[in-house]
Parts: structure tokens; sequence; C-alpha cells
């Protein structure tokens, strides 16, 4: 698995995963709103700590120079 994520683009994801993260535990999001921003975030998160996004992959996007 190659990294296809820029360290810029790789900050970016881990600030809004952490924001929705926030978000969801804090009761501004409630219902289905809430179970989005958990989802979004573990996805923001996982792909922003390891470097990688498989739907770049799919519409061949690389940020990483």
């Amino acid at each position: 698995m190659k990294t296809n994520e820029s360290n810029f683009d790789r900050i970016i994801r881990v600030i809004v995963g952490i924001a929705l993260l926030t978000f969801g535990l804090l009761g501004a999001a409630t219902g289905v709103w809430m179970w989005l921003a958990y989802i979004f975030s573990a996805i923001l998160l996982l792909t922003g700590s390891i470097g990688f996004c498989p739907l770049y992959t799919l519409l061949k996007i690389n940020t990483k120079k």
C-alpha cells in the first residue's frame, strides 16, 4: 500500500476528523447525524494516520509529490 496523501492533506483530514468526533461527542448532533459524524471521523482519522485513501486510488488522485 503506497501512500497517496501529502502531509498537508493528512493534517487537514486529522483536524476535520477530530472536529467531527468532538461534534458528535458533545451532543451537537443527535440521531443519524451523530452516527454519520462518528463514521466520517473514523474514516478521516484512519486515512489521515496511514496516509492512504482508497478513493484517491479509484479516482487516480495523488496529492503526494
